[in-house]
């Protein structure tokens, strides 16, 4: 079972489809050293528990043994209210790009997020983008960007846990950000009801149109009350006027 918590106790990493233990273990020893211990993995490659992840850690041993395994990126992400994907590039999706210093102000201030990074040689999809707040882009060497997983995972976990040492804190009195579970529940409202409109055809553009629905509904910083106003907004506009409430 997820365990939702608060990001001062920082932010969970999500490694999506990892293809070598190696990489998970140098990701565990990265995380713990900057006090990080909520690991997810989706669909690893070579199983889970992966014994050479445990050989590579370096004594991170309870960051491996908490990892929680998902067999995709909506379950392992559905509880969290900010999550920032970690890429090279935007491959043209419109997400506002942060680099890891900017990103971690936002993260110390969230009650529950998560960073994504995506398969070693491919990294992440535009689906998986398309399900991200923004996107983490560390400017490294146009000419020479060659930085392995773990190197990426250490560069922010470091930004996160210098904003939360100077003091970074929760907002009070504001409506809780809706969790990505919630986010793509509106999303499937809205492609539901687009549907039945035939919003979607002809059936060449559904692909476009579905990751460009996801993307921009994904990316608006809804609160869970913003999100329940506009699923009821969906509702009263797809009534029938014969409808009983």
């Amino acid at each position: 079972m997820i365990d939702r918590g608060e990001c001062m106790t920082g932010p969970k990493i999500i490694l999506v489809e990892p293809q070598l233990g190696e990489n998970i273990g140098h990701t565990a020893r990265a995380m713990l050293n900057f006090g990080l211990r909520d690991l997810r993995l989706v669909a690893p490659r070579d199983g889970w528990p992966n014994p050479t992840a445990r050989s590579l850690a370096a004594g991170a041993d309870e960051v491996l043994e908490k990892a929680q395994v998902f067999e995709s990126v909506e379950a392992a992400i559905a509880d969290l209210s900010l999550v920032y994907a970690a890429t090279v590039r935007t491959r043209e999706l419109p997400k506002p790009v942060l680099t890891p210093e900017a990103a971690a102000r936002l993260l110390v201030r969230a009650e529950a997020c998560g960073v994504m990074f995506g398969p070693e040689r491919s990294g992440l999809s535009n689906q998986d983008l398309a399900l991200a707040n923004a996107v983490i882009t560390i400017p490294v060497n146009p000419e020479f960007g060659s930085l392995n997983l773990a190197q990426a995972v250490i560069l922010v976990a470091y930004e996160w846990s210098k904003a939360a040492g100077q003091g970074a804190a929760l907002k009070s009195g504001e409506q809780p950000a809706a969790t990505r579970d919630e986010l793509l529940g509106l999303v499937e409202h809205f492609e539901d009801e687009l549907e039945r409109r035939q919003y979607f055809h002809p059936e060449g553009r559904r692909p476009a149109l579905k990751l460009a629905l996801r993307n921009l509904l994904s990316g608006a910083g809804f609160n869970s009350m913003q999100v329940r106003t506009l699923r009821g907004v969906i509702a009263a506009l797809t009534r029938r006027p014969d409808d009983q409430d």
